[in-house]
């Protein structure tokens, strides 16, 4: 796999828009399996930081992010800020009980792991959630950065992903079995959100979208209903326009509200989300009336496909409040 930079809240492509639902899951079956063969689904505290090379990144990081946010410390051993931080991190990993699995890549052994992950320096911190790579931090950290990156990370993968982490018993003796966990009794809505991730899996997308809103004409709170629902309708916007004339159109034609809202759009799926953000907020500036609603609303549509709590997210509310008043 070549990892991929992405926010905490997911850059929008085919394979993130199911990745939430595919790794939750994912991490159901796992713990439905370790019930069956009679797993306890406690694991060592020990167990929480492993070391990880070329041949077992497949299974001890792929894989396991399946169910528990990973996160990755790139070190050396002549590094001599790696020796101030992996000690922080490795504590951090035993004191969050689970909530993340401490991986540390020695960088020296494995070469090709930092070309792909595009490492110029280390210490370099990544995570992996559900088999999308995404960068944390590089060189040195202090606690208080480390744990609000660190809490940042756990509340995304489990309200976005469904990943609660693993089950820690201190009595546990080292190399139990990871995977095994309770299981979590199955929800109310879970058949149907099933059917929506079904449905993407054969290109549906309409079909997707339909099996969404019945979750939420059930349950208009539930945030893996909505979170889906964006992702499929963008994608459903964007299914079969040519990028290169949306583009031309935008260029040519600044005034033209629709032109900018499908490159908005374009800009979006191809991860590009301060561009989206920042061409919409232009446009509110330069329109009135009936074209600025549009675009406006459009904005808080695609405010919800990256996540009321990321960054860019933030930053633009407040753009675009200054350009309204």
């Amino acid at each position: 796999m070549q990892p991929r930079n992405m926010s905490m809240s997911g850059v929008v492509d085919l394979a993130a828009v199911k990745a939430a639902q595919e790794a939750k899951a994912k991490a159901e079956q796992a713990r439905a399996q370790a019930a069956r063969e009679g797993g306890t689904g406690a694991i060592s505290p020990a167990d929480l930081v492993i070391d990880v090379d070329e041949a077992g990144f497949e299974r001890d990081v792929l894989q396991r992010s399946a169910e528990v946010p990973v996160v990755i410390d790139f070190w050396a051993e002549w590094c001599q800020p790696c020796k101030q931080l992996s000690p922080v991190l490795e504590r951090l990993a035993v004191e969050y009980d689970g909530r993340f699995l401490l991986a540390k890549i020695d960088v020296d052994a494995n070469q090709m792991l930092m070309q792909q992950f595009g490492i110029q320096g280390i210490p370099a911190v990544f995570a992996v959630v559900a088999g999308q790579a995404l960068p944390l931090f590089q060189g040195a950290a202090d606690e208080t950065q480390i744990r609000q990156t660190l809490d940042q990370l756990v509340q995304v993968a489990e309200q976005r992903f469904g990943l609660t982490g693993l089950a820690v018993d201190p009595e546990a003796q080292p190399g139990g079995d990871a995977q095994a966990a309770p299981e979590r009794p199955a929800g109310p809505h879970d058949g149907l959100l099933e059917s929506a991730v079904q449905a993407l899996d054969s290109g549906d997308l309409g079909g997707a979208i339909q099996a969404y809103k019945n979750v939420l004409n059930e349950d208009p709170g539930n945030e893996e209903a909505k979170l889906g629902l964006a992702q499929a309708e963008l994608l459903q916007r964007v299914q079969g326009v040519d990028p290169q004339q949306v583009r031309r159109d935008a260029a040519e034609k600044p005034a033209d509200v629709q032109a900018q809202i499908t490159a908005a759009d374009l800009d979006l799926v191809g991860g590009h989300v301060e561009d989206a953000f920042g061409r919409l907020i232009e446009t509110v500036q330069r329109t009135f009336g009936d074209d600025r609603d549009t675009v406006r609303k459009r904005l808080l549509e695609l405010f919800e496909v990256v996540g009321s709590e990321d960054p860019r997210v933030i930053a633009a509310r407040r753009a675009l409040a200054r350009a309204l008043f």
